[in-house]
């Protein structure tokens, strides 16, 4: 079987609930006190999809404003990126907009995008409708679900949608979809100095 290593970073404000939906997919645990992520933390996960087993390479991005220039190291090279916001914070759905923005400019062409609109279990709180949130996500071919770490709604699910929009490999090891393989330049004869 197969073995892909897939790339994903998560973005979004600080509280939105990145970490805690890493966690919950990684660990099957939840942590209402988590503490906020600095720079960025790093967590490994492996799934079966089809014939390939897919590892996600997570990388958690601090949401914090001073962090935001480190983003561009996290999403490079990514396969996919999760945007989250909070659906009891409307800011947090208006940032989420700039964070697509800023993808769709400097990020890899091909990036599968998600948005998670987290905190779902808290209906009461609501200030982004699900329907202008689908809406969003539909106008920018987005992946989009509503989770909640919390009560483990949606988040496996969420990376089930990520492996399906992945191209597959073919059995030669080389992505069925738009791809292109990179050969070793030849290198050049050292010079030995003085």
């Amino acid at each position: 079987m197969a073995l892909r290593e897939l790339k994903v970073c998560l973005l979004g404000d600080t509280g939105v609930g990145k970490s805690s939906i890493v966690w919950r997919f990684v660990e099957d645990s939840f942590d209402p006190n988590i503490n906020p992520t600095i720079g960025a933390s790093f967590m490994t996960k492996t799934v079966q999809h089809q014939s390939e087993l897919h590892k996600f390479l997570i990388w958690d991005t601090a949401g914090q404003e001073r962090f935001r220039a480190l983003a561009p190291m996290y999403y490079r090279g990514s396969a996919a990126a999760i945007i989250v916001y909070d659906i009891t914070k409307e800011e947090s759905f208006q940032t989420l907009k700039n964070w697509v923005k800023e993808l769709r400019q400097h990020g890899p062409p091909n990036i599968v995008v998600a948005i998670a609109g987290n905190k779902c279990d808290l209906t009461d709180a609501r200030e982004v409708s699900e329907r202008d949130a689908k809406d969003y996500a539909d106008s920018i071919h987005a992946i989009f679900v509503e989770t909640s770490a919390k009560n483990a709604i949606n988040i496996n699910e969420l990376f089930l949608e990520i492996s399906q929009r992945i191209p597959s490999m073919d059995s030669s090891g080389v992505s069925a979809g738009k791809g292109f393989k990179l050969r070793r330049q030849p290198s050049e004869t050292r010079r030995s100095c003085c």
